[in-house]
Order: structure tokens, then C-alpha cells, then sequence
């Protein structure tokens, strides 16, 4: 897609979703079934104004930074807003007047009902989380742009602008979510967004993205096509280059939490669905040798993992600690054995992994290659007597 097209469905998105914060406009948006609880304190015209196609709300937690991407009238915010309690808060991004407007002025609203205030919302593009518009407009103001060379030093300005005071910083979110936005983007600037997405967060943080996929390649006409750009449809990403997008960015353990059997709608026989998906960020760093290893327990004969090994059920792997450490947490909980070394290795100890290969792990390596311990039963049976089970001796 040329700049000039990136423009113009730029502009369409923005004139009809400044629109739809005007009227609410049924064909932006699909069926959500959002938790009845949390839509009681949010006023109409939030809910009857914002418009998305699922409901990645349901996956913040208490006390989280939040940072909704595409925010419109704010009812994706309000819901978090309530979820991550007075300890947390919540950042809404859109380049639209007209919904900032709408989630602005309701949002005094929301805080008095629930009691407390941890909702803002700035102005920003999701594909460009460091500019702030709203400062980046109050400078244009004392310096209108009325030559080239006011142009260039625009643009320094706004280059300045994003490393002295970005819109969102580096590593201050816990979780990015989305809803239904990110195909508004164009084609390329698409890979930019969502290394925007995993600049933001924390070590360790996640992105929960609901959004609009096809299951075929939407064709280069359907492509340059504003209205149907800005109706979340020629903008959508295919199912598996959604995922790989992840990937791409530096995230892991991507995964789909939600799947709309059911198109929302099909054009020339392509399917247009919602799909949420939650990836994670955290494998920067070090790789390091403790003598650790994992194990996996199935139900697959094997897996293959982010870095590329591949790990056959029921077999010991030598793994470096950071990757011993991950696949503790979410989204792998539950799927490893781990087995740590008998004599543990201090970090400051600990010599180089190369993480570059798949290896199995001897026994003895955790062990130890003196081990040679002969250790009797320690169940409630045959405790002390030298037997594995009851009355039946080991040997």
C-alpha cells in the first residue's frame, strides 16, 4: 500500500468513526456479550457509541496498567476500570476528536459511580505510541507549519517530542488490549504497531487483542478500498499471519483465547471473524546454565516451542534458567515437569546456555556424577523398613 492510499484510509477511518460517535452506526461494529455487572455504571451513550467485536476486558486482572489500544468512546476502559480496582489504572488511545470527546466527558461520570478515578485518555496513533498529538498540536499552534522548512522542523519536532515526552514509555504496561482496531491500520504500518505494542510493556507483560481475521488473503482491490477499510474489512490480516505478527514483534506463547465459529461477515467468499488472541513478552535477556531440566508431559507425542526445539513427551531437555523460569508461568503452567539440579547453581555462578540447540539432559548432570545414593521408601508405609510398598521389599 503506497503513502498516499495510507492516508486516505487514514482519513476514512477517522471520518467515520467520528461519525459513529455522533450516531451509532450498527455495521462497525459485532455481537459482544459483555459482562451485564460492569455495564451498569457506564452511561448509554458510552456503550450505544463504541464499537467493537469481542472482549479482551475479561482477561485484566487487579491492580494491572492498562493501556487500551483504538479506545473510541471508552467502554472497553470503564470495564477495566472496574476490574483492576483503585490500585490499577487504565490508558485509552484514539486519534479521534469526536470519541475522545464522548470518553472525556464521561468519564468524570464513571469515577463517581465506582468511586475513584484511574481512567485518562490520550491522543495517539496505535501504530505510533511515542507522539502525543494533543502536545504535538499545542506546538503547532504557537508555530503554524506555513513552509517547507516550518515542515522539516515539524517533524524534528515530533522526533523530539517522542523521546522527551512520549506518549506511552517504555516498559509501563502490564497488558495491551485492543478491540477490533488493529485492522484499521494500514498494511505498512502494521509490523511497526506491533513492535509499538511490545515496546510498551513490562517484562513479563502480555497483549489481549480481539480483532477481525479472514481465512483468505483479502485481494489488493478490496485493499484500496476506504469504506471497506474503515468497516474493519479490507484492513483484516489473514488467521495465521494475525499470529505470526505476534511472533514477528518478539512476543511468545501466542495463543487464541476465543474463536468466532460463525463469520461476521463473508465478502466474495471470504470469511471475516472475530478472533482474540494473547501473546506474551519477556525472552530478552540472558541465557544461562543451572544444570536445570524440563520435561514434557503431553498430550502431544511432541511440540515444537518459540525458539525452535523441539521436545518429545516423556524426555529430559537441558534448558537455560530464563526458559526454565517462563514456561513456570502462563501460558505453559501446567504442561512441564521441572527438574532442578541436586546442588543448585548460583546465578553468579552460572556459565553461558547456548539456547541455539535441543539437547536431552542426563540425569547425572542434575544429580551429579558422584551421585550414588541408595534411599529408602519415605512413604507412610514401610517408612524406615527399607520397602516401596507395605510389606513388599524394594529389591
Amino acid at each position: 500500500m503506497t503513502p498516499s492510499i495510507a492516508l486516505k484510509t487514514e482519513s476514512a477511518v477517522k471520518e467515520r468513526y467520528a461519525a459513529g460517535a455522533l450516531a451509532q452506526e450498527a455495521a462497525l461494529c459485532c455481537p459482544v456479550d459483555y459482562d451485564a455487572k460492569y455495564l451498569e455504571i457506564i452511561p448509554q451513550e458510552v456503550i450505544e457509541k463504541d464499537y467493537g467485536c469481542g472482549d479482551p476486558s475479561k482477561h485484566v486482572r487487579p491492580g494491572e496498567t492498562v493501556l487500551d489500544l483504538g479506545s473510541g468512546t471508552g467502554k472497553i476502559c470503564f470495564i477495566a476500570s472496574q476490574v483492576v480496582g483503585a490500585a490499577g489504572k487504565v490508558i485509552g488511545i484514539d486519534m479521534t476528536d469526536a470519541m475522545l470527546e464522548v470518553a472525556r466527558r464521561n468519564a468524570p461520570i464513571v469515577a463517581e459511580r465506582v468511586g475513584y478515578a484511574n481512567v485518562e485518555f490520550r491522543k495517539g496513533r496505535i501504530q505510533d505510541l511515542a507522539l502525543d498529538l494533543a502536545a504535538l498540536e499545542e506546538e503547532l499552534k504557537k508555530n503554524p507549519v506555513c513552509d517547507a522548512n516550518a515542515f522539516l522542523e515539524l517533524q524534528e519536532l515530533a522526533d523530539d517530542l517522542k523521546v522527551r515526552k512520549p506518549l506511552v514509555a517504555d516498559a509501563s504496561i502490564d497488558v495491551v488490549v485492543s478491540n477490533c482496531v488493529l485492522n484499521l491500520v494500514a498494511n505498512g504500518e502494521k509490523a511497526v504497531m506491533f513492535r509499538e505494542l511490545h515496546r510498551v510493556l513490562k517484562k513479563g507483560g502480555r497483549a489481549v487483542i480481539s480483532d477481525i481475521v479472514c481465512d483468505e488473503e483479502v485481494p489488493e482491490a478490496m485493499q484500496h478500498h476506504p469504506e471497506l477499510w474503515s468497516g474493519c474489512i479490507s484492513g483484516a490480516l489473514r488467521e495465521d499471519a494475525f499470529l505470526q505478527a505476534f511472533e514477528d514483534a518478539g512476543f511468545y506463547g501466542v495463543r487464541i483465547l476465543n474463536y468466532d465459529r460463525q463469520p461476521w461477515q463473508t465478502v466474495k467468499g471470504i470469511e471475516f471473524r472475530s478472533m482474540t488472541v494473547e501473546a506474551f513478552k519477556g525472552k530478552e535477556g540472558p541465557c544461562v546454565e543451572r544444570n536445570q531440566a524440563i520435561i514434557y508431559k503431553g498430550p502431544f507425542k511432541a511440540v515444537v516451542d518459540d525458539d525452535g526445539h523441539l521436545m518429545e513427551r516423556g524426555k529430559r531437555y537441558a534448558t537455560c534458567d530464563k526458559t526454565f523460569q517462563i514456561y513456570r508461568r502462563e501460558p505453559y503452567a501446567g504442561h512441564f515437569e521441572f527438574v532442578e539440579p541436586l546442588a543448585e547453581v548460583p546465578l553468579e555462578n552460572a556459565g553461558p546456555f547456548d539456547c541455539s540447540r535441543t539437547e536431552l539432559r542426563d540425569p547425572r548432570e542434575t544429580k551429579g556424577t558422584n551421585y550414588n545414593a541408595t534411599i529408602a521408601s519415605s512413604g507412610a508405609q514401610g517408612e524406615g523398613t527399607g520397602t516401596c510398598c507395605g510389606d513388599v521389599p524394594c529389591c
